[in-house]
C-alpha cells in the first residue's frame, strides 16, 4: 500500500491521524496526531479551556484501526468500513491544543466483514484513552 492514510474515507477536517510511525500490515500500527487548536469542536469544548473530546479520542483509535485492517495485502479491503461498536472505553485524560498524541491500534480478530480492534491514545507518558472497538464493512462478492 503506497499511502496507508489513503484508506481513510474521512475528509481532512475529520481526520485524527496525521502520520503513521509504524505499520505491521493487518496487525498493528502506531501513529501521531497533533492537536492544532483550530479544530472546530474546540471552540465549544470548552470556551476558554479547549479540550479534545473523549469521543474524538475513540474516533482516532477507530481511524487508525481502519488503516491497519485495510493494509493487509493478503485480505481484500472492505467496502464502507465503519465504526459499529465501542466497548470497554475509558477516558483517562484530556488533550489540549499544541499536544501531540500517540495512537496505537491492534487488530485482535476478524470474522468476515467484522474486525475487532484494541487501541489507546496517550501524550508523552500520560494515557488519555483506551478502547476495544468493532469495525464493520462489506466484503466483495466472489
Amino acid at each position: 500500500m503506497q499511502d496507508p492514510l489513503a484508506a481513510l474515507p474521512h475528509g481532512q477536517e475529520f481526520r485524527f491521524v496525521d502520520a503513521i510511525d509504524r505499520l505491521d500490515p493487518g496487525k498493528s500500527a502506531t501513529a501521531s496526531y497533533r492537536v492544532r487548536g483550530d479544530e472546530a469542536f474546540l471552540a465549544g469544548h470548552f470556551p476558554g479551556n479547549p479540550l479534545m473530546p473523549g469521543v474524538i479520542l475513540i474516533e482516532a483509535i477507530a481511524q487508525l484501526g481502519g488503516v491497519v485492517a485495510q493494509s493487509d495485502s493478503a485480505i481484500p479491503p472492505l467496502r464502507n468500513l465503519l465504526l459499529t461498536g465501542v466497548r470497554g472505553a475509558k477516558i483517562l485524560g484530556a488533550a489540549k491544543p499544541g499536544e501531540t498524541l500517540t495512537l496505537r491500534a491492534e487488530v485482535e480478530g476478524r470474522l468476515g466483514g467484522m474486525i475487532q480492534v484494541s487501541g489507546e491514545v496517550s501524550t508523552g507518558d500520560r494515557p488519555l484513552a483506551t478502547a476495544k472497538i468493532m469495525l464493520s464493512g462489506q466484503e466483495d462478492a466472489s
